[in-house]
């Protein structure tokens, strides 16, 4: 996951709202957002290679997703996987505050990443760069890229504009992923230094990456509305930017009460 622009309660009806795009090698498998059979609260991806996900929710109002931090050559092949800190969020019963507590103890354990994890009242974020703080979010819009949380990366600026902007129009779900398939290239003298040559750097500048080898693989939205209702829109992509799959999930929280 490379992208993630969230607004949290800061919508009159819908208290989480989430859109981003993953970005991965192309041989690397995976499955589609669907429930989880081992775990049938779980609405989520899969990475079928390390058996982790990106992002999720479940319908108890956890919500979790992550990115990693991009340090060209500061790899550990070694390291855990941080699909599993998703995962194993959304999977448990621990309180959010209990487990980011928990995550920042084995930090050193993982390679670079970012982590939101959510549940109907809280919302928070760590990071083992950075200053390794647990930061318990209040409401606003965020955005989150390869680096630290709001880090003003140019394509992280634009793509929180566009979704400030499209929050006016909810429930429409196409705004959202416009800002989403943005494939613009930014200028070099405005591109991060992040460790990789200059190419990449130019390659995933974009909102929608492309490449040959890699690239967005699946944007997803998220929307839950202030009754506790959920709605996933997830769609796939090959390495021609061309959609080749669309999971569209909803249900109704298992906290809250409908009254019927």
């Amino acid at each position: 996951m490379c992208l993630i622009l969230l607004a949290w309660q800061a919508h009159p009806d819908y208290p989480l709202v989430v859109a981003a795009n993953r970005d991965e090698f192309f041989v690397r498998p995976s499955a589609p957002a669907a429930f989880w059979r081992e775990a049938p609260q779980v609405l989520a991806g899969r990475d079928l290679e390390a058996g982790g996900t990106w992002l999720g929710v479940s319908r108890e109002q956890r919500f979790a997703a992550l990115t990693n931090y991009r340090e060209g050559g500061k790899q550990s092949v070694g390291a855990r996987s941080r699909g599993a800190l998703v995962a194993d969020f959304l999977s448990g019963k621990t309180s959010p505050v209990a487990y980011l507590t928990q995550v920042a103890a084995t930090a050193a354990d993982y390679n670079g990443f970012n982590l939101f994890v959510a549940d109907g009242a809280d919302l928070g974020y760590y990071s083992n760069r950075g200053d390794g703080q647990v930061r318990w979010l209040q409401p606003g819009f965020y955005g989150l890229s390869n680096h630290l949380i709001d880090t003003p990366w140019p394509k992280l600026a634009s793509a929180k504009a566009s979704f400030a902007a499209a929050l006016s129009g909810l429930p429409a779900a196409a705004p959202f992923f416009d800002l989403l398939a943005d494939q613009e290239i930014v200028a070099d003298a405005h591109l991060p230094e992040t460790g990789v040559p200059v190419d990449w750097e130019r390659i995933l500048s974009a909102v929608f990456v492309r490449s040959a080898s890699y690239g967005t693989r699946a944007s997803t939205l998220l929307l839950r509305r202030r009754d506790g209702r959920s709605t996933l829109i997830e769609r796939s992509f090959d390495a021609n930017a061309q959609v080749i799959g669309e999971v569209c999930e909803g249900f109704q929280s298992a906290l809250i009460s409908t009254g019927v």
